[in-house]
């Protein structure tokens, strides 16, 4: 065990590294099925464009494409905060000296996680607000609202797990924090 580090961190080490793990699989899956998603639309688009060339049409695109995109982008954001595709003042955080850059990576992640908390606990009372009333849409294909709204949900816990972890880590490492693993 080196100087700086406590029997306490010892016990938190290997638990955090198994959430990370976790938080990785997670943002991983939500990555797939967010891929999968972009197939459908595809599929789904030149689908439509060969029934439009013979005067048919499934008559729902707009709104499964619509509902596909917004569970994509929310299923999509904890892989791409893990590999640290997010927009970033990187400008800004590499002009610091690095004892100054872990405190205002800190107040990003929180502010985030606090943020998407906020939106995530607003959204879990719409979906069951849908899911309790029946709301359906108000198109051809009457989907139930709940459907494409757990899917956004989906996202944006896993998110604030995300989130969670990454606060963690940030917290335990400090100044040897490199976000995205670098």
């Amino acid at each position: 065990m080196a100087a700086h580090e406590s029997p306490a961190s010892d016990r938190s080490g290997p638990m955090l590294a198994a959430l990370s793990r976790l938080s990785s699989a997670l943002a991983a899956l939500g990555a797939g099925i967010a891929m999968l998603l972009v197939v459908y639309m595809l599929g789904h688009i030149l689908l439509e464009i060969g029934l439009r060339l013979f005067g048919h049409s499934t008559f729902i695109l707009d709104e499964y494409i619509g509902y596909s995109v917004a569970a994509m982008t929310f299923l999509g954001l904890p892989y791409a905060l893990e590999k640290d595709g997010l927009i970033r003042v990187s400008l800004v955080l590499e002009r610091l000296p690095r004892a100054w850059r872990w405190p205002l990576e800190l107040f990003a992640s929180v502010s985030a996680l606090l943020a998407f908390g906020w939106l995530a606990r607003y959204w879990t009372l719409a979906v069951e607000r849908s899911y309790a009333r029946g709301i359906i849409s108000e198109t051809m294909a009457r989907t139930p609202l709940w459907i494409p709204q757990s899917a956004v949900l989906l996202g944006l816990y896993l998110l604030c797990f995300a989130l969670a972890v990454r606060t963690l880590q940030i917290l335990a490492q400090r100044q040897a924090f490199r976000p995205g693993g670098q």
